[in-house]
């Protein structure tokens, strides 16, 4: 299974289905919330929100089901077992597992897509086992919720930069999904109104390797989406240097004065990507 929606993933409450279809309609991908978005108490008429949209033969969603993400409550919880009952009532096969710890957690969701949310400690440590799932098409971490397991109270210095652990969980996770081919999704920037920093954190993500990023609000989108797309400058300069590769026909060559190799050439290629995104 491949991970195909992004590279901006938007976020919505479960509980407000008016938001669905302009979440949907601003983003590349919606992730519709049962999860922290959602008071325990409401948590139900949250799965009934996502069940009232369908229609009355239900299998005319408002939500495309290729771009729909349904983030569900932890795996062992009792909101777990009511979402995967309110799911298979639903054309919706794409899910994102809040607070996944390992893979035996996955077991539950075979037949579903899975993005497996790390932001535990002990998700953290056993991101490689979870991206080793074979239902797992995509891993996220997630910062606020691992400093709190890890009894912090903030996972950024006060100059806005994460901290050393949120970076080494940033990393890990990144690693742990490019290490088995699984799309590799950044965290949301929580810090809505600060566009400029949520730009230099995107282009990090891109020039990191994450494949998305998650948004929680609709003005965040624009800004992922500018980060992702190359400029068409280096679009043609990528193009360039593969042709170039192509008529040396050989592992390492000379272009513009440099020595260009696989590892450079893997760069292009993923330019190239971006840019059909």
């Amino acid at each position: 299974m491949t991970f195909l929606m992004g590279p901006a993933l938007l976020f919505c409450p479960a509980d407000r289905p008016e938001r669905y279809q302009k979440a949907a309609e601003r983003s590349d991908a919606v992730i519709v919330d049962l999860e922290d978005a959602v008071a325990p108490a409401d948590k139900q008429r949250a799965r009934g929100a996502i069940l009232a949209q369908l229609g009355a033969t239900g299998d005319v969603p408002e939500l495309d089901p290729s771009r729909t993400i349904i983030r569900i409550n932890p795996a062992g919880t009792d909101e777990f077992e009511k979402d995967l009952h309110c799911l298979k009532h639903t054309p919706y096969r794409h899910v994102m597992l809040a607070k996944a710890e390992n893979p035996g957690q996955l077991k539950a969701l075979e037949g579903y897509s899975v993005i497996a949310l790390c932001e535990t400690a002990a998700g953290i440590l056993n991101a490689a086992a979870i991206a080793a799932e074979p239902n797992v098409v995509g891993l996220m971490w997630g910062a606020e919720d691992l400093l709190a397991s890890l009894g912090g109270t903030s996972s950024r210095n006060d100059d806005g930069g994460y901290r050393a652990v949120a970076l080494h969980a940033r990393s890990t996770v990144l690693l742990a999904a490019g290490a088995f081919g699984k799309e590799a999704i950044d965290s949301v920037y929580v810090n809505i109104p600060d566009l400029e920093g949520l730009a230099a954190e995107s282009r990090d993500a891109v020039a990191s390797g994450f494949g998305s990023k998650a948004c929680i609000h609709p003005n965040q989108v624009a800004v992922v989406r500018g980060a992702y797309a190359p400029a068409e400058s280096d679009v043609a300069a990528a193009k360039e240097l593969l042709e170039a590769a192509a008529a040396a026909g050989s592992g390492v060559f000379q272009f513009n004065g440099k020595m260009i190799d696989g590892p450079i050439l893997k760069h292009a290629e993923s330019t190239l990507r971006r840019a059909v995104r």
